[in-house]
């Protein structure tokens, strides 16, 4: 009676097509996107959720909507789940980042948000993502499966802390696709592994 979470990263939007840095601003899905989704929600249904979450961004909400009309459940809507805030990087294409700042870039591309003015820390987005897992796996009953519709970067930071693993291991991890997923199961020591990564439908 394993308690499972799966995190899925939302649908494409044009903003990650032209490479423009999006943080916490908030683009909806492109037409791209929205197939993504809509090819992906039978396959999460086939999983048998029984609680699904999604971040208050767009293109989370978007996407989740597809989950949500192939399973029949209700939506509970977290902004603990958002993507990291990138501070003054967020709205620049990579290119411009690049243009305006190498160093600057070079650090964003590593992962050393910490050091961009204004973007929140990954021990914050760490702490505020494993807090949400922390109440959706309260949600789940013995031998049930949560969904949750977030972002890439914010996936594999929580996940990372989620599992008690040392924090530069997020940026080990490859990115996650558009619309693919993570499983998270529990072990019968009640400690979480992961049982899966980067699945597509």
């Amino acid at each position: 009676m394993t308690r499972r979470i799966v995190l899925l990263r939302h649908g494409r939007t044009e903003w990650n097509a032209t490479r423009r840095i999006q943080g916490q601003l908030d683009p909806g899905l492109d037409e791209t996107g929205h197939q993504q989704a809509r090819a992906v929600a039978p396959a999460v249904a086939k999983l048998d959720p029984a609680v699904l979450w999604s971040s208050d961004l767009v293109r989370a909400r978007e996407t989740v909507a597809y989950v949500a009309d192939e399973t029949g459940l209700g939506v509970t809507y977290d902004a603990r789940l958002r993507e990291f805030h990138v501070g003054n990087v967020q709205g620049l294409t990579h290119e411009e980042l690049a243009a305006q700042d190498a160093g600057e870039y070079a650090r964003f591309r590593a992962g050393d948000w910490d050091a961009i003015p204004g973007a929140e820390t990954r021990a914050q987005v760490a702490e505020r993502v494993s807090a949400a897992l922390v109440d959706l796996a309260a949600a789940l009953a013995p031998g049930e499966t949560g969904v949750a519709v977030a972002h890439g970067a914010a996936i594999r930071t929580g996940a990372v802390a989620w599992l008690g693993w040392p924090p530069d291991h997020a940026w080990d991890l490859r990115a996650l696709g558009n619309c693919a997923w993570l499983e998270l199961v529990e072990r019968p020591s009640g400690r979480w592994a992961l049982l899966a990564y980067n699945r597509t439908a």
